[in-house]
């Protein structure tokens, strides 16, 4: 669906790393839910980004209904047991179809798998505090995506204010906040230095005064919600 498997793959090959080296994720697309189509979309995947394998498949949104959404896990499950992919897990789904989808796993015994990690729009102005506990009372990893909200919130005089604090911009308030809640964040940039900022938020630690400026009780995506939208 982003069009860059293929200039992925590439740029690993190209880079002389290891390939043990680099975290490769892809997604299962919308339009490819259900069984037979997520089977097909995982091997068109492996073909179009030239790899074995990848380290993680998503399911991107819960669409298609229960039994669309839960015969493409079992696609993800059956692709994993073959070496196609080590982790498998899912994007943007609400309480009710990730318990959905335990229920299916335990019904499976031992065959079922797991999920090992849930991706979402994490911020904290969406902290999606009932799906990050539910997930981490499991012991499953949380990605948060869209960590710096689409830069909409740079403005926000609270993240100014803990930022001149300790001589750390916005964006990198933000990405410690997710840091300190649990979250693996995926801060997007294309500008060199913001990449590297984005990367310096190992040298300081909010505290607890901090953290509880940052919880707004907002509920305000940047961009789509599945998590509400589809049954």
């Amino acid at each position: 669906m982003y069009r860059n498997e293929k200039a992925c793959g590439r740029a690993i090959k190209n880079s002389g790393l290891d390939r043990s080296s680099v975290f490769f994720t892809t997604k299962i697309p919308p339009g490819s839910m259900g069984y037979e189509r997520t089977k097909r979309a995982i091997e068109s995947s492996l073909r179009e980004a030239e790899q074995e394998y990848f380290d993680l498949i998503l399911i991107h949104a819960p669409y298609g209904g229960k039994q669309a959404r839960l015969g493409s896990w079992d696609a993800l499950v059956e692709a994993q047991q073959s070496g196609k992919v080590r982790s498998i897990g899912v994007s943007n789904y609400g309480v009710h179809h990730l318990d959905e989808l335990e229920a299916h796993i335990t019904s499976k015994g031992g065959s079922g798998s797991k999920i090992d990690v849930g991706q979402y729009e994490l911020h904290p102005w969406l902290d999606r505090t009932d799906i990050a506990e539910w997930l981490q009372k499991r012991n499953i990893v949380v990605e948060a995506y869209s960590p710096l909200a689409h830069g909409t919130r740079m403005h926000e005089r609270v993240l100014h204010d803990i930022g001149k604090k300790y001589g750390k911009s916005p964006a990198q308030v933000m990405i410690r906040w997710g840091l300190q809640r649990g979250f693996v964040p995926l801060p997007k940039s294309v500008t060199s230095a913001r990449i590297k900022e984005n990367a310096e938020v190992f040298d300081f630690q909010l505290d607890d005064e901090d953290m509880k400026a940052l919880k707004t009780g907002e509920y305000s995506p940047t961009d789509w919600d599945p998590t509400v939208d589809f049954d």
